[in-house]
């Protein structure tokens, strides 16, 4: 990779998360620590605010931002097949979401780049036994919404024995275990972190503002529920985007 291109994918890098170790650095990019600091050093040189410190972490300052971006023909061709593979899982609106992105995105690449990767013969049709009912779907979407809200849910839920409970619930996350998704949270009836699978959920009510919104606490956060209960891969990927 020559030196101009690790230097733009680290500013990058750096933009896209809160806060950037140098050894989170030079794992993605493939090089030395040593090496991340005197880029980092040089960047800082020639004008781009980044913020931090060896040993802490960067972030990019206020204000700051780059050209658009220029893809290679299989960068595009891997958002093509991110969405394509996706749609069937995701709720409605993200799945629309993801469309619109990926239509965007084509529109100012070059056009042999956008021809190839639109003609990338991978796809990922929706599937009787596997993609989500318009329900799930449906319930997928309230979920997620009332996550990034702070908002508590209301659940009617069956197990696996077909014991039916009604849970007052704070929702922190959605997982996808390559065949079924289930919904992160924290349960107020047993004062404990509960998974519930998405296709056993009856009814999902969303809790109105502002009795519904909730803060975190600690102990009852997303972070502790990683920490607590996912495996080793699921933590590894959240903290790489945080």
């Amino acid at each position: 990779m020559r030196r101009a291109d690790r230097l733009f994918q680290l500013v990058q890098i750096i933009r896209g998360r809160r806060l950037t170790t140098a050894a989170f650095l030079a794992q993605r990019l493939e090089v030395s620590e040593r090496t991340i600091y005197r880029d980092v050093a040089d960047l800082q040189a020639q004008g781009v605010p980044l913020e931090g410190e060896a040993g802490v972490g960067y972030r990019l300052g206020a204000g700051f931002d780059l050209p658009p971006l220029l893809f290679s023909a299989e960068e595009a061709m891997a958002l093509v097949a991110s969405v394509r593979l996706a749609q069937p899982w995701l709720d409605p609106a993200l799945a629309r979401a993801a469309e619109l992105a990926l239509g965007r995105v084509m529109s100012v690449l070059p056009s042999s780049t956008r021809a190839a990767a639109q003609a990338l013969p991978l796809f990922a049709p929706p599937v009787a036994s596997a993609s989500l009912s318009p329900a799930q779907q449906q319930g997928l979407q309230q979920w997620r919404e009332a996550t990034q809200a702070r908002l508590r849910v209301s659940l009617h839920y069956r197990d696996a024995e077909a014991q039916s409970s009604q849970r007052c619930v704070r929702p922190l996350g959605c997982f996808y275990w390559g065949g079924r998704w289930t919904l992160a949270a924290w349960c107020e009836l047993r004062q404990d972190f509960r998974s519930f699978r998405l296709d056993r959920l009856v009814a999902v009510e969303v809790q109105a503002l502002p009795q519904g919104r909730f803060a975190d606490e600690p102990g009852r956060t997303l972070a502790d529920y990683l920490r607590s209960r996912a495996p080793a891969e699921v933590v590894a990927q959240w903290q790489q985007s945080s």
